[in-house]
């Protein structure tokens, strides 16, 4: 089955920019979405971002919608999440998902998950 590895994550201080990589390894993943979730110590896990199968048709979250860019390359359906000016509020575990549409992703359904990376913002 297939695994999702995120890494990148790390300690920043407000301000400054990161970027968060998701590799598939196992079998390659068929012609899924793929987008980006985050949850701090305490909340819920929050939709951040997704990007369709083709790179077209990404769906951000309002909090990062102005700030974060999703992209992916075909190859090895690798995922990146481009993490700019980033906030304390930004502070969590992201995880790397697949799934069926952009859509469904944006709803918290997800077929496949990785296990976090841990972004830490300072003030």
């Amino acid at each position: 089955q297939v695994q999702l590895v995120e890494s990148g994550g790390g300690l920043v201080q407000a301000g400054d920019s990161l970027r968060l990589s998701c590799a598939a390894s196992g079998r390659p993943l068929p012609s899924y979405a793929m987008g980006w979730f985050r949850q701090a110590p305490g909340k819920e896990r929050e939709f951040v971002a997704a990007i369709a199968w083709s790179g077209l048709g990404a769906k951000y979250g309002d909090p990062v919608k102005d700030r974060f860019t999703i992209s992916r390359a075909m190859a090895n359906s690798t995922v990146y999440l481009q993490m700019n000016s980033l906030k304390p509020a930004d502070t969590a575990v992201y995880y790397c998902a697949a799934g069926r549409s952009t859509t469904i992703l944006a709803t918290k359904v997800a077929d496949y998950w990785g296990q976090g990376t841990q972004v830490t913002v300072s003030s």
